[in-house]
């Protein structure tokens, strides 16, 4: 149940923050540096800092996406883990929260 409810609220702020479940390195990274966002490469994870305005200044959040097959370069596919239940200040500390996952 407690995973059911996990995948419902990542599911949730996916929409939210518009970001796709299912994608590439190379689209996420497109979507996201026009909107002041970064993706790092971390093993077989993609760590992405994603901006989405919000008027307290904590505009920035954090998401973790893992490689769905051996192919690790820009154009393999990924899908969407995690994302922050919180937000933070810069992409640096969305970052950390990511490599924390």
């Amino acid at each position: 149940m407690e995973d059911s409810n996990m995948k419902k609220a990542t599911a949730q702020k996916a929409k939210t923050y518009r970001l796709p479940e299912t994608t590439t390195p190379e689209m996420l990274e497109m979507r996201l540096m026009n909107d002041r966002g970064s993706i790092l490469t971390f093993g077989d994870l993609i760590l992405a800092a994603g901006y989405f305005y919000d008027p307290n200044g904590r505009c920035y959040y954090g998401a973790t996406y893992r490689f769905t097959t051996e192919d690790h370069t820009c154009e393999g596919e990924i899908k969407l883990v995690s994302i922050s239940g919180e937000t933070f200040l810069d992409n640096g500390h969305a970052i950390a929260w990511a490599m924390q996952q």
